[in-house]
């Protein structure tokens, strides 16, 4: 009979997924260029740029991340100011008629 293990020892796995994308001849030339004048392979590559590009978006609220400059237009927002206008335009075709 095999000895039960403790709980507290056990190591918890991480999970990877795999992405896959792809690049031009030109963009793999110049990546593969880089990596061998810094001796460094291109999946260290691709894994250093992501990070350093994630990086910056590690201290992002919520709120940030899906904020809506004042500049936006607001179609279905003010439904009212456009039935206003709408009838106004009205009364002065019944005016001209």
């Amino acid at each position: 009979m095999m000895p039960a293990r403790n709980k507290s020892k056990m190591v918890k796995k991480n999970k990877y997924k795999k992405v896959s994308f792809k690049l031009s001849d030109k963009q793999k030339r110049v990546i593969d260029s880089y990596c061998d004048s810094h001796k460094i392979t291109p999946n260290k590559f691709y894994k250093v740029a992501i990070r350093e590009y994630l990086g910056n978006y590690a201290n992002l609220s919520p709120e940030d991340e899906y904020y809506i400059s004042e500049n936006q237009l607001k179609l279905f927002d003010d439904t009212e100011e456009i039935e206003e206008v709408l009838i106004t335009s009205e009364d002065e075709v019944k005016k001209y008629n």
